[in-house]
């Protein structure tokens, strides 16, 4: 009887070492799969925030264009301008008037 007990007590040891091993199992195979969850989640902002980034970056293009047109708009007024008060220099008889400038760059 004496071995019976001493084997059961070795057989309970050993089922309990074995619970211990399966409890940290599926604890670790717990925080295994929330990390991937929290990977997962963490890639769903990521992609979100560079959908918004790109929708930016694509408004501030647009943006550029435009402003870069009217910059080579605004240089050609420009160098009308200049040319047109350089004829004005030359004949000796400046006439620099608002109405004449706004005639000559077409704003009015």
């Amino acid at each position: 009887m004496a071995e019976v007990n001493s084997n059961s007590r070795g057989w309970q040891f050993s089922r309990q070492i074995n619970l211990m091993v399966v409890i940290q199992l599926l604890f670790l195979a717990s925080l295994i799969i929330s990390s991937w969850v929290n990977l997962q989640r963490q890639l769903d902002l990521l992609q979100h925030d560079v959908a918004i980034l790109l929708r930016t970056q694509k408004q501030f293009q647009e943006k550029f264009e435009e402003l870069s047109a009217k910059s080579i708009s605004y240089e050609y007024r420009l160098r009308a301008i200049e040319k047109w008060l350089l004829k004005e220099n030359v004949s000796n008889e400046p006439s620099y008037s608002l109405s004449g400038i706004l005639n000559l760059i077409g704003e009015r």
